[in-house]
Order: structure tokens, then C-alpha cells, then sequence
């Protein structure tokens, strides 16, 4: 099958993000999603208050390209700052440290680390009624990570995301659609487009039950398959400003790394 042009290729990219904006407006009803998802919620902080999250996450993703099997280990910690500046509008500071190691037949090709790009949101709760709320989420990356090591992209990266959240009962969820202007040093693609969805469950006080599903844009020009994801954990409350977190994400095709084992701490202040 002949490759589709850049034109038809944008047209298609354009229609996904459509039907995705359109799920969330026809969504039917205000929760907190959280760590360890990667959908985020609807909520902010409130004004004057603070929240620190603190991540570690560890992967792999094994390919077999005509013989030659290639595996890549990655782990990242993560540091978030969160701080309400309105009732309604809190900014982020995200501070990320990542290592990579590439084997090929056994053989370690590639073995770094180093800090990633830095990034700066903010998050506007624009709509609330009842248990629906809507928000956006605009942000930036700056090229602080070495991109010739993989670490970054070697330029500043900017885009948005728009957050639903609808509370049921005990059940909260959250449905994200984004764009993100990947400028970058490295070769790949530009437009990044993804949606994804995600389901809070209380079980009881002190423990819920997480599951999300999503998918985005490849980075890879080359690449015919765009990576996708099932992620499923639980939060625990240690009290009523610490949370523990623990999660396991599956690759859903060849595109995402094939398992990626979660953990973090969330406090509020």
C-alpha cells in the first residue's frame, strides 16, 4: 500500500482530534485524578496551596528487526511543584531525571543519563456544575535535557490539553485531548496529537483503584503505528494530604515500551 501524503496525513491527524474533542463535550457530569495516571483531571489546588509529586517510574521494550534484537531499559524520577495561584488556575514546574541503556544481540550500544527538559503549565478550571468540570492546560518544555543523548529535544516545545472530569458516586472520570508542537533538533515529527481516558474507583477511605487508556502521535517519521497504552494501579491515602501510588503500564502494540512499573509520592500543603 502506497505511503499516505502529508496532506491526507494531516487531514486524518485533524479528523482524530476532532471526534476526540467531540467525546468529550457529549461526556454527560469534580474529582482529582492523580498519581500514577497519565490522564489528568479537571481540579485544582485551591488558591495559596501547594503540592509536591515525586515519581519513579522503570520500562523496557524489546524489538526484533530482521534478526537483530534490540533492548531499551529506561527509568526516570520525576519532581512536580504545584502551587494554586487562584481557586481556579494553578502553575506547574516539572523537573525530570532520566537513564537509557540500548542493547543489540546482547551487546550495550548506548548507556546515559541525564536531566530532561524542563516544563512549565498552567492549569485553568474554566467550567464546574454540579460533579462536571472542564479545564485547559497550556504549557512549555525548555531544551534544558542533552538531546544529542536523548534527553530532550534540543528546542522549546509548547502545546495545550483539554481536561474533562465527570464524578458518579465513587467513580470519577477524566478525559484528555492535546495537541503539542514538537519543536526539536532531532529529527522527528512535529504535531503531536493524543486522547486518552481514565476511571478512579474509592473502594474505601483510604484506598482507590486506577485505570487508564490513551494513545498519541509516534515522534518516529518513520514509524506506521501510533503507540498506545493500558495502565491500571491504586492510590493509598496515608492521610488526608500524603498519597503512596503504585502502577503497571502495558504497551498495547509495538509502538509503546512493552511494561513500565510506577511509584510516587504526592503531599499537600
Amino acid at each position: 500500500m502506497a505511503p499516505l501524503s502529508r496532506s491526507r496525513s494531516s487531514s486524518i491527524q485533524m479528523v482524530k482530534a476532532v471526534l476526540v474533542l467531540a467525546m468529550i463535550i457529549a461526556l454527560p457530569a469534580v474529582g482529582f485524578a492523580a498519581r500514577p495516571l497519565l490522564t489528568d483531571d479537571a481540579g485544582t489546588l485551591g488558591k495559596g496551596a501547594f503540592q509536591v509529586e515525586l515519581g519513579f517510574e522503570t520500562s523496557d521494550h524489546r524489538t526484533d528487526d530482521d534478526g537483530v534484537v534490540t533492548k531499551e531499559d529506561a527509568s526516570s524520577t520525576s519532581a512536580t511543584l504545584s502551587y494554586g495561584i487562584l481557586d481556579n488556575l494553578d502553575v506547574l514546574l516539572g523537573m525530570p531525571y532520566e537513564w537509557s541503556r540500548v542493547r543489540e544481540d546482547g551487546d550495550t550500544i548506548r548507556n546515559s543519563d541525564g536531566i530532561a527538559d524542563l516544563t512549565l503549565e498552567a492549569k485553568w478550571r474554566f467550567f464546574e456544575k454540579g460533579g462536571f468540570a472542564m479545564a485547559l492546560k497550556p504549557g512549555v518544555s525548555f531544551p534544558t535535557g542533552d538531546h544529542k543523548r536523548g534527553f530532550g529535544t534540543g528546542r522549546t516545545t509548547y502545546g495545550a490539553l483539554f481536561i474533562a472530569t465527570q464524578d458518579i458516586g465513587p467513580v470519577s472520570l477524566h478525559l484528555n485531548a492535546g495537541y503539542r508542537r514538537n519543536e526539536n533538533d532531532t529529527d522527528e515529527r512535529k504535531d503531536i496529537w493524543g486522547g486518552d481516558f481514565a476511571a478512579v474507583v474509592t473502594v474505601a477511605k483510604p484506598l482507590k483503584l486506577v485505570a487508564n487508556v490513551g494513545t498519541k502521535t509516534s515522534t518516529d517519521r518513520t514509524a506506521a503505528t501510533d503507540p498506545a497504552f493500558f495502565l491500571g494501579g491504586l492510590i493509598y491515602s496515608i492521610t488526608d494530604k500524603i498519597d503512596l501510588d503504585l502502577g503497571y503500564k502495558r504497551g498495547l502494540n509495538k509502538a509503546e515500551p512493552d511494561n513500565a512499573y510506577i511509584g510516587g509520592l504526592t503531599i499537600r500543603f
